[in-house]
């Protein structure tokens, strides 16, 4: 679903930072190489999470979803100089397509990559964030959401992906569609959570900034 009109969503594109080489050079190649290449960030809305990361300007930032890493590289783009990124996803097969740009990237050795289940590898990690980015599995989004509040630094920032979900999350909710009722689960908590203050932004498909109080 598009929610701007294609030309205007091409008139925003072509109106904001241009996208770096390495990065066009791995959208081209996802786009050529892996399985459902819409998944990918892309230029608008990696650019969007670039200038958030400048904006924050983290030590500690948490992907769960790395996909690709094209939103892991905009997000580093922001990180102070000896920040630290941990980046966790489930696909072993997309551990090494990673890597290659990671190490093309100024922040190679800054990128920490965990395989596995987000809901066994976030009680592992020993660190307070500044940054987290949620863009994975949507039947998870609560879990990560408690998991991840109480390992925020005060006035860290939670971004969440995909939370208009097509439209679908003001659609009649049809019988056994798991993601679409737990985003608008999701977002409801998101608005009346006490521990912090949230504005969802029509980007995209959606993407919630939450600030920890």
């Amino acid at each position: 679903m598009h929610f701007l009109s294609e030309d205007l969503e091409d008139y925003v594109a072509a109106h904001s930072q241009a996208e770096p080489k390495l990065l066009a050079q791995l959208n081209k190649e996802t786009y050529q190489k892996i399985l459902l290449p819409r998944m990918l960030s892309g230029h608008f809305q990696g650019r969007v999470l670039s200038m958030l990361s400048k904006l924050i300007k983290p030590a500690s930032i948490l992907e769960i979803g790395t996909y690709t890493g094209y939103a892991t590289l905009c997000l580093c783009e922001g990180m102070q100089e000896n920040g630290i990124v941990h980046t966790i996803d489930i696909k072993e097969e997309l551990i090494d397509f990673q890597r290659k740009y990671f190490d093309k990237s100024p922040w190679g050795n800054q990128i920490v990559q965990h395989l596995g289940e987000a809901v066994n590898i976030i009680p592992t990690l020993e660190t307070k964030f500044d940054l987290v980015f949620i863009d994975a599995d949507k039947e998870n989004y609560l879990n990560y959401y408690e998991m991840i509040v109480p390992k925020m630094n005060k006035g860290g920032i939670i971004l969440s992906d995909n939370v208009l979900w097509s439209g679908k999350v003001v659609e009649p909710l049809k019988e056994g569609d798991l993601s679409t009722r737990i985003l608008v689960e999701y977002n409801k908590r998101l608005n009346n959570d006490s521990r912090v203050e949230t504005v969802l932004l029509p980007i995209r498909d959606g993407l919630t900034v939450t600030r920890v109080l």
